[in-house]
């Protein structure tokens, strides 16, 4: 007598290596399964039913098999699958072509061979090639022919496990997807806002280089494919950016000033505040702005320390060194740092709309101080935003003082580094 089962198939079917293969593979993981380890060889059928679902591409099956094994595995009393023991079920063609939703006998054979290529299940035929089991006296199943079900417990890790990568691989996916319709619609506008706005540039180029870059793209588009388009949309994404900003002129911001503003001042406050936010910024002296009289004192006439006594606009600059040392504020808001004057005037312009500084007060700002001042000005007022209650005011009251060839912003600096120094 022998406890192996027969190795052949029944009828006319011929011998192949692959069956001996997949046989030998099943006895050489039940041997490994009594030696110990980590791989118990048991799985939760249906959870195991799942994961095999989102990984049925990887073992070549389609949904129609997976409906067909999910059937077979309703013959199996147990929720769990242990694969130490063969798991024979023996259903006839009738009734599992009727948990099959009534497939087709040649449809049924064909998705139960896919089954046996793909190693999840094995043939167990009988000497008459019928399924059925024996009994003994006490109804216990003595032998069974049928299919076994023991390969696909055997297989739960791996299947577990390609599932995962596949989910992963699904998330990295759908992450691309998403870069490539950013990219995709942040080209577009930008083409479309260099076309109405009539800048310079090849705009008509790069909106033929954006069409064929917009096509849709295949369901089940491989993740190569996926980014290689978002990397060609970032590239031309570069050149269109570059070539809008290239357009700007200086007196325009990277962003309109209705959008990007979220404090929008343009009113004058009074003298007596202004002197007083003044004071503040230096950080000393009375907070009145006014000497007993009322004239206003020093600092009302533009000779108290803060302003100095040679009147002087649109000077030299001072080092960016000196600028960046007491105003360390500023470089914090640049995108890239600051190297030069330039990433001062672009970020300084950025600062003013945070700070509640109307485009009509930095506009008349620039043009009584000169670009550079009127920067270091404002980096400045950044520097002690939290005591000036009205930034847009009081750079209008520093621009009257400007404008009457009164202001330099080099004693704010100095008293910025005094307080430093304190």
């Amino acid at each position: 007598m022998t406890d192996r089962f027969a190795t052949t198939p029944f009828g006319g079917g011929r011998v192949r290596a692959a069956d001996f293969q997949r046989r030998e593979t099943v006895e050489r993981q039940r041997s490994a399964l009594k030696e110990g380890g980590n791989d118990t060889g048991r799985a939760e059928k249906w959870q195991l039913l799942r994961a095999l679902s989102e990984a049925r591409s990887v073992y070549g099956l389609s949904d129609r098999a997976i409906a067909v094994l999910e059937a077979l595995m309703s013959f199996h009393q147990s929720r769990e699958l242990d694969g130490s023991a063969p798991i024979i079920v023996f259903p006839s063609n009738a009734e599992l072509s009727l948990r099959c939703r009534g497939m087709a006998d040649a449809t049924l054979r064909r998705h139960i061979a896919a089954l046996v290529e793909a190693g999840l299940i094995l043939r167990r035929d009988s000497p008459n090639g019928k399924r059925y089991c024996r009994r003994d006296d006490h109804g216990g199943v003595e032998s069974a022919f049928g299919f076994d079900l023991s390969p696909l417990a055997l297989a739960a890790a791996g299947i577990h496990t390609a599932a995962e990568e596949l989910r992963a691989y699904a998330r990295l996916c759908q992450r691309v997807r998403g870069e490539i319709t950013i990219h995709m619609r942040d080209t577009g506008k930008i083409i479309e806002a260099g076309l109405a706005e009539k800048r310079a540039g090849d705009w008509q180029g790069f909106m033929l280089a954006l069409v064929p870059l917009s096509r849709r793209m295949a369901r089940q588009a491989s993740l190569d494919l996926l980014e290689a388009r978002r990397d060609n949309l970032v590239r031309l994404r570069a050149q269109v950016e570059t070539a809008y900003l290239d357009g700007l002129s200086e007196q325009e911001m990277s962003a309109n000033d209705v959008d990007s503003e979220r404090h929008y001042q343009n009113s004058k406050t009074e003298p007596q505040f202004e002197t007083r936010s003044e004071k503040e910024l230096k950080g000393g002296g009375d907070q009145s702005g006014e000497d007993a009289d009322g004239s206003g004192g020093d600092h009302a006439r533009g000779e108290g320390p803060e302003f100095g006594r040679a009147p002087e606009t649109k000077g030299e600059p001072v080092p960016l060194s000196y600028l960046l040392g007491v105003c360390p504020t500023l470089a914090t808001y640049a995108k890239d740092g600051i190297a030069g004057w330039r990433e001062v005037l672009k970020t300084a312009d950025l600062v003013r709309s945070m700070l509640g500084i109307s485009p009509d007060a930095w506009q008349r700002a620039r043009t009584a101080m000169g670009e550079i001042n009127a920067a270091i000005t404002v980096a400045a007022i950044l520097e002690r935003a939290e005591m000036i209650r009205s930034p847009g005011g009081y750079l209008r009251a520093l621009t009257e003082r400007a404008e009457l060839g009164q202001f330099s912003p080099k004693p704010m600096l100095a008293a910025l580094e005094k307080s430093e120094d304190a």
